[in-house]
Formats: C-alpha cells, structure tokens, sequence
C-alpha cells in the first residue's frame, strides 16, 4: 500500500510554529479536497455499503485535550451527527444508525445527563422540521429501552417517529437506552410470549423470526450492519448491535480522531475499507 503524503504533512506540521502550521494546512487544503473527491469516486462505482452503525466516542476526552466544558464536546459531537447524516445521504447509504445513549450511560452525573437529553431533545425536534428529512423521505426512529427515558424526550421520540413513519427511501436509526444484551433479552421476551399465547410455534423459531423481534419491535426491524465506525482510539464495540453486526461479519473500522474532529475523509476511507473488504 502506498504511503498517504497527507500524513507527512501532519506529520511535518507537529515541528512547527502555530502561523507555520496554519499556512501549511492552507496549502494542503486542495490535496484534501482531492482526496475525498477521488475517495467518492471509487465509492461510488463499488457495491454500495447499506447499513452503516457508528459509536460516536470521544466527546468528552476532545473537551478535555482542548480546555472547553464538556458539554461543549458533546454539543459539538452533535454537530459531527449532523454532517455524517449529510454524508450518508451523499453516498446513498440505506441504513444509518448511531449510539447515542448506552444502557452504561445512566451511570454518569445527574448535570451531565440532564444536559444530554435536553441535547437529544432539541436535536429530534429539529429533524422533525428538517427540509433533508423530508425531502429525502427519511424515517428517524429510535430504538433501545426507551421507557427509561425522561418524558419530554420520550414525546420528542415519539413526534418525530410519528411524521416520517411513512418515509422509507433511508432510515435514521438513534440508539438511546441502548444494550445490546437488552437488545436480545427483550426480544426473547417478546417471541417467548408468542409462543405461549400459541401464536408462534417453537419449531418456527429461526434467525429470521427472531431477527422481527428486535428493535424497534412492531415495525421494520434495523437490519444486518455492513460496517460499525468508532471513533476515539477505542477498538472494541461494546455492546453495539451485536446480532446484527457480528451475526453478519460486518467490517470494523476503528480511527484515532475524536468525534467532535471526525472528517468526512475518515468516514470514505470507512467506506471504501467495507467495500474492500466485501
């Protein structure tokens, strides 16, 4: 594989002064331009990758490597969530889904999590106002535990999940309350009373059955993951989907920025790993 030359420039930037690096990145910018456009290029004359899951990690550790408030990091991650949305449109992927909010995080302090669900809140409201939402006929859903919610958040899911449900040209999946095991144990849950009430048979039970019962139960269930994104330096994927990523062998693509500093470069090259990789 040939050496990228992006990364002796970053690489040639660390030795320098602030003005040095500002004028060397300037004159770097039309290499980066050039690069994404060649990245979206091959991307888009490969097979198209569907479903694209990501664990949006590092909100806090950028605020904290860069001196601002935390919720700052995670208002600025937000802004990262939008763009990759955009991206995702750009490129024609079917199936985006993002974690949120894990079951994990309720063990944060009451301050943070009140300012993320206010954060998660207003961020559902604008999409159910977004003219890319319904342009693009997307359907915003969110999937987890979702009763452990606060209730203004839980009427904002409920708002927005009621005017796109008749959109289905791509799907915007929000993970909040989100385990995987819960994931499973609530779909186990929810066939094995079917199977009492005699509405399903114990021979009918297969990959596919149970694959309806997963979230969002009573609707179009999210599908198999062709790739899982983390961000932050952290190579592993919690807890995040794991019947329908490790089930499918999807791709992993693991990358040191923050995702507050997370570039649609970084998301093509995710992409064209799959692509690769499939």
């Amino acid at each position: 594989m040939k050496e990228n030359p992006l990364n002796n420039i970053i690489h040639d930037t660390q030795q320098m002064d602030l003005s040095s690096q500002l004028s060397a990145f300037r004159n770097a910018k039309p290499l980066y331009i050039f690069y994404e456009r060649l990245l979206k290029w091959e991307i888009m004359k490969a097979k198209r990758i569907e479903h694209v899951a990501i664990i949006q990690d590092g909100n806090r550790r950028y605020a904290r490597r860069t001196g601002i408030a935390s919720y700052a990091g995670h208002e600025l991650g937000a802004g990262t969530t939008e763009r990759v949305f955009n991206w995702c449109l750009d490129v024609g992927i079917k199936h985006l889904t993002v974690y949120a909010f894990s079951t994990e995080n309720f063990d944060r302090d009451e301050e943070e999590k009140r300012y993320l669900f206010g954060l998660i809140r207003q961020k559902l409201l604008d999409l159910c106002i977004s003219e890319r939402i319904h342009k693009n006929e997307v359907r915003v859903r969110a999937i987890g535990r979702i009763d452990l919610l606060p209730g203004r958040l839980r009427e904002a899911i409920n708002k927005v999940e009621e005017v796109t449900k008749s959109y289905d040209r791509m799907y915007f999946n929000v993970a909040l309350a989100y385990g995987g095991q819960c994931e499973l144990v609530d779909a186990t849950r929810a066939l094995a009373e079917k199977i009492r009430e005699g509405k399903v048979k114990a021979a009918e039970v297969d990959e596919n059955l149970i694959s309806q019962y997963l979230y969002p139960q009573g609707g179009v269930s999210v599908p198999k993951v062709d790739l899982i994104i983390r961000t932050g330096g952290e190579t592993r994927t919690s807890n995040f989907l794991p019947w329908q990523a490790n089930g499918n062998e999807c791709a992993a693509y693991f990358c040191a920025p923050y995702w507050p500093e997370f570039r649609k470069i970084d998301f093509l090259r995710a992409i064209r790993t799959a692509q690769t990789r499939s």
